[in-house]
């Protein structure tokens, strides 16, 4: 079932609320550790929760050394030096040469999926293939299980309110009927307890 467009405004359900705060914080987190590890980059999360209360993540080391890092940085910029433009514009380009080649290389691995493995390739392209394979069925499984997750969340919380709204009529009723409402009924008729034997004659 496809999943409606979230409007990027305040939640006003307090239930709702904190439970896509807990889950997105997972989702940033979990996205700042990947990032971390497939690009070997030093990464520093601060995050304040709506009543105060401190998530942080640093990567590699500590999150004081970053901020120590950090703080050297501003202080000191380097400056942009002719050498400097120059061999970022290398990388540039390198980069733009590499994901040119992947690009190639998934585009040929989609078709060779697809055309039910009809063409060739080399052994290095299907490792390549393999490899963003692993990657996306590890996302469409992460992906599955937040959805869970926030499926599992929404309805514990549905539980919790009907346990909540059930205990209220509870009380309501129990405070409405005292023990006086429930007097037995008084009658002048008399039934026999016992049944007539000629009843089951034949």
């Amino acid at each position: 079932m496809a999943r409606g467009k979230v409007q990027m405004k305040r939640i006003e359900n307090m239930v709702h609320r904190q439970v896509t705060f807990c889950k997105r914080r997972a989702g940033l987190l979990k996205k700042a550790k990947e990032l971390s590890v497939l690009c070997d980059a030093e990464i520093g999360v601060f995050i304040f929760s709506s009543h105060g209360k401190l998530f942080e993540l640093a990567t590699k080391g500590s999150m004081q050394g970053l901020i120590e890092r950090y703080m050297k940085m501003k202080s000191t910029p380097a400056p942009q030096t002719e050498q400097t433009m120059e061999t970022q514009t290398l990388d540039a380009k390198k980069e733009i040469n590499w994901m040119k080649q992947e690009i190639e290389i998934l585009q040929k691995g989609l078709r060779y999926m697809f055309d039910g493995g009809a063409g060739t390739m080399t052994l290095d392209e299907l490792q390549v293939l393999e490899k963003h394979l692993e990657t996306w069925i590890y996302h469409v499984r992460s992906a599955k299980m937040d959805i869970l997750f926030q499926e599992i969340q929404l309805l514990r919380n549905s539980e919790g309110i009907l346990a909540a709204a059930n205990k209220f009529l509870q009380d309501k009723i129990e405070v409405n009927t005292g023990p006086n409402d429930f007097m037995p009924i008084a009658t002048d008729n008399t039934y026999p307890l016992t049944i007539p034997n000629g009843i089951y004659e034949f």
